[in-house]
């Protein structure tokens, strides 16, 4: 089958009337038809933020990877533009695979993988190189006639020649540095260094950065930026096994903090850290905004997960709420940018009350935003019931006394189960927890983004009930839910 940008428009354009709207998300980004995973070249260009993303239009499984693309004033209102890329070239017959966006000279270059099969194993028969694509309007975009400008032999010869993917490209010095994610062949993931002076022509650098042994068998999607003056790595390691609470899905997301010599190319870091606690984070890319901020967006599912929508609904995957990335110290945290607030409708406000035993709350609904902060100093545990209905809700725990918060699905629909749990300190007892719900999915804020889960979920339409729950005595000092309003129904922003 061959692959056009003019093919995929039509085929989307002809086909969204087929679209099931049961679990489609109101505030989240997903795209259009079928099926969507990693974002990519997330950027802000011309004052316009641009988020390409890994995307199979033709239907909600993966598939030959062409780039999907959209823009938003405000990160929350999205608006589709054509295609950006498809795989219709020699060296990217078989997907154009994740990678980054850069300005340079006022024009907006994208960087990816290009993805050729050699057989017809998928998972062993192929190889992968790196092309750029060009466009002076931020829309329509030209492939480069020099394609690939990264190509199998500047691949150094002790890591993998097959997986070679996920430019992510950044200016350090006057100069342009990428790296790619890779792995050794001996089970050990590792990112690997380039440098350029244009762009186009790339010369190998170092290993960058190299598992311990803990941390997978390969690395992916990485991203390298300046954070208030220490360098910071995020990647996505695969099949990375589980340590204490943490890394219980079978591909998981890190952060190192540290500091990039780009002389000998190597990233000096002292430990790693989780970038999300839940079921369903994944390949998450950050951009630097006119604002200063650091934005960072993931894929909202992962590689082996259940997702209902498969079947009949005809699409698949979504983007989380986009996050500022803050550093505090040693640490970063992660918290929903400023943009969602003005997105508040009414909703239910209450302050100073306490709870003991089950208390159902005064509203009910299936798309909001709810804060609240509580005294658990008297309680031995404290719970919030969301999704409720005859026999399904989603149960957010917290226990004082051993330090832990729950994120069980278990009974939350015909979505998988499972329960993640995670450490987190109450100093002077105050527990404060945001959360966003959409149709299907959660996202949880965790002590002003000291902590974030996230996690799909699938629950009757039916089952919007909301229910406090504290054994022993807890107060409430604050609580606030709002209803969030479809961003296309927002007006003059």
């Amino acid at each position: 089958m061959s692959y056009s940008i003019e093919r995929a428009n039509v085929f989307i354009a002809e086909s969204k009337h087929l679209l099931v709207d049961q679990y489609r998300l109101h505030y989240h980004f997903m795209g259009e038809f079928g099926w969507i995973n990693d974002p990519n070249g997330f950027i802000q260009y011309k004052g316009e933020y641009h988020l390409f993303y890994q995307y199979h239009p033709y239907q909600p499984v993966w598939g030959p990877m062409h780039w999907g693309h959209a823009v938003s004033k405000d990160l929350v209102e999205w608006r589709h533009l054509p295609v950006a890329l498809a795989p219709d070239q020699e060296y990217d017959r078989d997907g154009c695979f994740s990678g980054s966006a850069i300005e340079h000279n006022e024009d907006l270059y994208l960087l990816y993988t290009g993805h050729i099969m050699t057989g017809p194993d998928i998972t062993k028969d192929y190889y992968q190189v790196q092309n750029i694509a060009v466009s002076k309007d931020g829309v329509l975009f030209e492939k480069d006639a020099h394609n690939p400008v990264i190509n199998t032999d500047q691949i150094p010869a002790h890591t993998s020649q097959k997986d070679f993917r996920d430019p992510k490209v950044f200016v350090r010095d006057g100069q342009f540095y990428m790296v790619l994610g890779s792995n050794d062949d001996q089970g050990k993931g590792l990112i690997l260094l380039y440098r350029s002076a244009d762009l186009h022509t790339w010369e190998y650098v170092n290993v960058m950065a190299q598992s311990d042994g803990t941390l997978g068998d390969n690395w992916e999607c990485p991203d390298v930026f300046d954070l208030d003056g220490v360098d910071v790595l995020m990647m996505s390691p695969q099949r990375m096994a589980p340590q204490g609470n943490n890394y219980h899905n079978l591909h998981s997301t890190v952060y190192m903090v540290g500091k990039l010599n780009t002389d000998t190319g190597i990233f000096n870091y002292n430990q790693y850290v989780p970038i999300d606690y839940g079921f369903d984070f994944y390949a998450c890319q950050t951009t630097l905004d006119e604002q200063g901020r650091r934005i960072m967006i993931g894929w909202m599912d992962s590689w082996e997960a259940v997702m209902p929508t498969q079947n009949g609904h005809h699409w698949a995957g979504a983007m989380t709420l986009p996050r500022e990335v803050i550093r505090d110290g040693e640490r970063l945290l992660f918290r929903p940018v400023a943009e969602l607030e003005q997105y508040r409708l009414d909703g239910l406000h209450a302050d100073s009350f306490e709870v003991q035993g089950q208390q159902v709350l005064d509203y009910r609904g299936e798309s909001y935003e709810m804060e609240l902060t509580v005294d658990v100093t008297k309680t031995e545990q404290f719970a919030i019931h969301l999704r409720t209905g005859e026999a399904e809700t989603i149960v957010l725990s917290y226990s004082p006394r051993e330090q832990l918060f729950r994120f069980n699905r278990d009974q939350s629909g015909i979505g998988p189960g499972g329960e993640r749990i995670t450490s987190l300190p109450t100093p002077e007892g105050k527990l404060h927890v945001r959360i966003f719900v959409d149709t299907s999915s959660i996202e949880i804020f965790l002590q002003d983004g000291e902590k974030v889960m996230t996690g799909r979920i699938y629950p009757q339409q039916e089952s919007q009930g909301i229910a406090l729950y504290s054994n022993g005595i807890t107060q409430v000092e604050s609580l606030h839910i709002w209803n969030l309003a479809r961003p296309e129904l927002v007006i003059d922003k």
